[in-house]
């Protein structure tokens, strides 16, 4: 995968199959620090120690599309490559809680990608699922924050679907032009 919006569509997607009704998504560029870090909390069905380790592993998958897995193992090995960390932590009934750091100069750290477009389309992959996205921006010591939480949008939308056509357009507005406010992502 060549843009970290892939990545983290894929390791949110995992979330949604593992029947999590919340998604929580934490990014902080720490652009003071040159870090950036990436944690993920779901509340879905979580896995055991042995489910764990081996969810690590390239070669193990529970989709019976295919007969690899490869989010986590690359998504760990793109951390540590970018002079980061991974750590993922999962209990059975509970979730899973996942953290990656990267040196956000490392050359290796590919871009965002199309965020925007890919964060839509977790928003209205399944009406049943939350996602609070908090993105936090560090920079000369000053911490700017985005916050775009479905809870908080649907009790707007009063019944309205979030997949509604007509909400698309704003919706990617808001992601965008927040995200330029903080300065979270060069070239949105």
């Amino acid at each position: 995968m060549n843009e970290l919006s892939l990545y983290l569509l894929d390791i949110m997607q995992n979330s949604i199959k593992a029947d999590a009704t919340l998604v929580n998504l934490n990014i902080v560029t720490d652009k003071d620090n040159d870090l950036l870090t990436i944690n993920i909390v779901d509340n879905g069905c979580g896995m055991s120690e042995e489910v764990l380790e081996k969810a690590l592993s390239p070669f193990y998958t529970t989709r019976t599309t295919r007969k690899v897995g490869l989010g986590l193992p690359l998504f760990k090995e793109l951390a540590e490559l970018c002079e980061g960390s991974f750590k993922i932590e999962s209990k059975v009934g509970v979730g899973t809680n996942l953290t990656a750091t990267f040196k956000l100069s490392n050359i290796d750290l590919p871009p965002f990608g199309n965020w925007v477009d890919t964060f839509y389309i977790l928003v209205i992959n399944d009406e049943n699922v939350d996602i609070k996205y908090i993105h936090r921006v560090i920079k000369n010591k000053e911490t700017k924050e985005f916050v775009f939480d479905t809870v908080e949008i649907k009790s707007i939308l009063d019944g309205m679907s979030i997949k509604d056509l007509s909400l698309m357009k704003w919706a990617k507005d808001y992601i965008r032009d927040g995200l330029n406010e903080i300065e979270a992502i060069d070239n949105l």
